[in-house]
């Protein structure tokens, strides 16, 4: 039996190592495909990461923003010039004080956005209705987990500066 021990360990880490390989691959591969979305909609790929995250987390103040984005708050700046100019973001008076700014993404140009990722998420829709409910609730469970490890160790390098 303490053969198959090692075995089962041996296995188990050829898996885990799988698993961190095949999420650096779809890291690269969800690059490319967001720098090609921001190519069509003329976005850097870090004003198409700040869109995004305020789409996801906003209305966020600029500071709010820079903290999330990992970013000095200039080149913050620099990414909310881009993107009210482009048409995507408005700065608005925060309503809680009058004295702050709060940044929202406009639906309709966001709209254009997503309508580029339309085939991959009709794909990934296909791909995961091979999975059942419970499955599902599997998957969703690690990605969150490993968005928080990815978080923390994002943290733990400090700032870039």
């Amino acid at each position: 039996m303490s053969s198959k021990v090692p075995e089962e360990a041996r296995q188990r880490r050829r898996t885990a190592n799988s698993i961190k390989d095949s999420l650096r691959g779809l890291r690269v591969q969800l690059s490319f495909l967001n720098h090609r979305v921001g190519t069509r909609v003329a976005l850097k790929d870090i004003d198409l990461d700040c869109l995004d995250l305020l789409s996801q987390r906003g209305p966020l103040s600029p500071t709010a923003l820079s903290r999330l984005a990992g970013l000095h708050p200039a080149t913050t700046t620099g990414v909310l010039d881009r993107l009210e100019r482009g048409g995507w973001i408005t700065r608005d008076r925060d309503p809680a004080d009058r004295r702050a700014v709060v940044v929202r993404v406009l639906p309709d140009r966001h709209a254009e956005v997503f309508e580029h990722y339309r085939g991959a998420n009709a794909q990934m829709d296909d791909l995961l209705a091979d999975y059942d409910a419970a499955q599902l609730e599997l998957i969703a469970d690690f990605l969150t987990r490993a968005t928080a490890v990815s978080r923390q160790a994002t943290d733990d390098l400090g700032d870039p500066a």
